[in-house]
């Protein structure tokens, strides 16, 4: 093959429908894949030396006072558990154990952690997804409403709303909606995520709800729903003011922007201007906000847990830490780590999908 003929390849290869945007996006996720991997392998160095600095003693903890008051059984157990190595050889075998999902044992239930974190992750899961999907679907309308009528009445009104849904504590309203609802009104049923008297549905998901559907039992998906709404309404208030004021901003900037201005003096109707240039515009601020509190729901809500009893991992990182059970923080804290990293690696990718300048960028 001649040099023309590889320079006339290269040029058709190159103008191939969709090679000019492959490689800029494989491109960035490869990018977005390391720096996610590099973070995963900090999240771990970090957890592995706090837990370390914690001044309570793991041999105390996992022994309890008259035991480790045994020179012979600490040794043991130290030995065991690889306590009596240097600092960066523990680390290494934390790391290899963490490699096939060993996270030690719970010193409070006596089951693997990751059994534990297993059994509670769904249920905020479901809390969560429940949270987020009405979240976003309130509050960017509300905040779409509010930024196309700055300054008038509904303006005013959704700015104090949302003003009151983030600066009233969370754990304050929890404790005030299940007194209110529960105990005074009776419209709300007890705490946990059924009644006592319920059976949960097969296990498929973890999620009640959703597996009531799939089994077909209908009065165990309500009752699983009443028992959603109250604490699913005391996150939604917090979430929904967050996205209102994030996205209102939003928005009102790309109002600003003169391609909008000269799609309305193109006469474009109002409604395709809105969504096709408006929202488009701000659906990056937008996402970036939406991954954050999903991240931050997906973590657990640890006080809204506990009141409700939802029995998640909020509740669990509650119980723990309450009772120094360090093998179940150090799990709680990786599953938050992780949690925060894969979402916003999806969002990144998100981000290359919807702005080609980003990806290129």
């Amino acid at each position: 093959m001649t040099l023309i003929d590889e320079r006339a390849e290269t040029a058709a290869r190159a103008e191939r429908p969709g090679s000019r945007f492959a490689t800029p996006l494989v491109r960035y996720l490869g990018i977005r894949l390391l720096i996610s991997f590099l973070l995963l392998i900090g999240v771990t160095i970090v957890t592995f030396v706090l837990t370390n600095l914690v001044p309570a003693s793991p041999v105390t903890a996992a022994l309890g006072e008259r035991a480790s008051s045994d020179p012979k059984i600490v040794a043991a157990f130290k030995a065991a558990q690889g306590l009596d190595k240097p600092l960066v050889q523990q680390y290494l075998i934390y790391l290899g154990h963490l490699l096939h999902g060993d996270l030690g044992t719970s010193i409070q239930t006596h089951n693997p952690v990751t059994q534990d974190l297993a059994a509670a992750f769904p249920a905020t899961v479901e809390l969560a997804l429940f949270v987020i999907v009405l979240s976003v679907i309130i509050g960017l309308g509300l905040g779409l409403i509010s930024a196309l009528t700055q300054n008038r009445f509904s303006d005013q009104v959704i700015r104090v709303v949302s003003l009151l849904g983030i600066s009233v504590p969370t754990f304050w309203l929890a404790v005030a909606a299940y007194f209110l609802f529960f105990f005074v009104l009776h419209w709300a049923p007890g705490s946990g995520r059924l009644d006592p008297a319920t059976t949960p549905p097969p296990t498929v998901t973890g999620m009640y709800t959703v597996d009531a559907l799939l089994a077909g039992q209908f009065p165990v998906f309500v009752d699983a729903l009443s028992h959603l709404a109250l604490p699913g309404l005391v996150l939604i208030l917090y979430t929904v003011g967050l996205l209102v004021r994030f996205s209102r901003s939003a928005i009102l900037d790309v109002l600003n922007q003169d391609y909008v201005r000269a799609a309305r003096a193109k006469g474009l109707p109002a409604g395709q201007v809105v969504f096709r240039y408006v929202l488009r515009g701000a659906l990056l601020p937008i996402l970036t906000i939406v991954g954050l509190a999903f991240g931050s729901l997906l973590s657990g809500t640890v006080l809204t847990e506990q009141v409700f009893a939802w029995g998640g991992i909020g509740q669990y990182a509650f119980r723990a830490a309450t009772a120094l059970d360090l093998p179940a923080v150090l799990g709680v804290g990786l599953i938050v780590g992780f949690v925060y990293i894969g979402t916003n690696f999806v969002i990144d990718v998100v981000y290359g999908f919807v702005d080609p300048r980003v990806r290129v960028g």
